[in-house]
């Protein structure tokens, strides 16, 4: 029996709202804002410093000053701001949080690299959204009110997520043989849900 849905998604491809639409319907717990929100309450910093670093890698001099640090031969120096909240912390916080609530009851995960850290669980059922260029182009456009800002959104946030994804799991992003079905969401946001729930249920009732 699935219980756990994971959602990945390219950006702008609706993955947040078919997700929602999805948890009303079956009454499950959404781990998508409200995982920023509790990862930014267990750091004890603002939800918008979480949401900030979620998906895409520390600065290059950020990281560069930790593996220095690591090895060096002085450990008694005292660490390059290592205490503060770092996409370290972030991964290691996202994976505490998701592995609480899939014990716990039937949720969802959007994506946060939970596709590759819950690969092995049998109760997942795994989806990846995508959409054509111009379309989710559309879709942040009417979010940020701003072309420039909406291209360049579009263009660096999937390569983020495709860099954060190598770096921690050492997996190409999106690694189609992780998921169940890969759905173009141009189709629309209820059929991409209906879509959705219908593979899953399938996905339960196959031999």
């Amino acid at each position: 029996m699935k219980q756990i849905l994971v959602i990945d998604r390219e950006f702008g491809a609706g993955g947040s709202t078919i997700a929602e639409k999805i948890a009303r319907r079956l009454g499950w717990r959404l781990l998508d804002h409200a995982l920023t929100e509790e990862i930014a309450r267990l750091a004890s910093v603002p939800p918008e410093v979480c949401a900030r670093g979620e998906e895409r890698l520390d600065p290059w001099m950020h990281r560069l000053a930790k593996i220095i640090w690591r090895g060096s031969y002085q450990q008694n120096i005292p660490p390059p701001d290592l205490t503060s909240f770092d996409t370290d912390r972030l991964v290691a916080l996202v994976q505490q949080v998701v592995g609480r609530a899939v014990e716990t009851s039937p949720c969802i995960v959007v994506g946060r690299g939970s596709p590759y850290f819950l690969r092995h669980r049998t109760d997942t059922f795994c989806v990846f959204l995508y959409a054509p260029r111009e379309l989710r182009f559309r879709r942040v456009l009417s979010r940020v009110k701003n072309e420039a800002e909406a291209v360049e959104l579009v263009d660096r946030t999937d390569d983020e997520r495709r860099k954060f994804v190598k770096y921690y799991f050492d997996s190409e992003w999106p690694d189609r043989h992780l998921f169940h079905a890969m759905l173009n969401t141009s189709i629309g946001d209820e059929a991409t849900a209906d879509a959705v729930l219908f593979l899953m249920n399938r996905a339960d009732h196959a031999t």
